[in-house]
């Protein structure tokens, strides 16, 4: 996981495009909020986006999950657009 993808295992069977960005900040954001949910995740054609600039509005940023554990993903995704896993700033002692 040196890029911060989760680790391929063809035991998982084919990864499938979970969602789409043209950001590729906001793709990396929901690549850990999937991790952290314990859904493998990965980005792909990040770099394609950020190498060719003038074209990233014509190249979308996709984020992967295995295709077993796709309603598992969407179920996260769900969570996260719900606030589940906002920080609470009104605690001083939250790191």
């Amino acid at each position: 996981m040196a890029d911060g993808n989760s680790d391929y295992d063809p035991a998982w069977g084919d990864w499938k495009t979970l969602v789409t960005f043209f950001s590729p900040t906001e793709a990396f954001l929901l690549r850990g909020v999937l991790q952290a949910g314990g859904v493998p995740a990965a980005v792909a054609d990040a770099h394609l986006v950020q190498t060719h600039t003038l074209l990233a509005g014509a190249i979308p940023v996709r984020v992967m999950v295995p295709e077993h554990r796709f309603a598992e993903a969407q179920t996260v995704v769900e969570a996260f657009q719900r606030g589940d896993f906002a920080l609470d700033d009104s605690d001083p002692e939250a790191p």
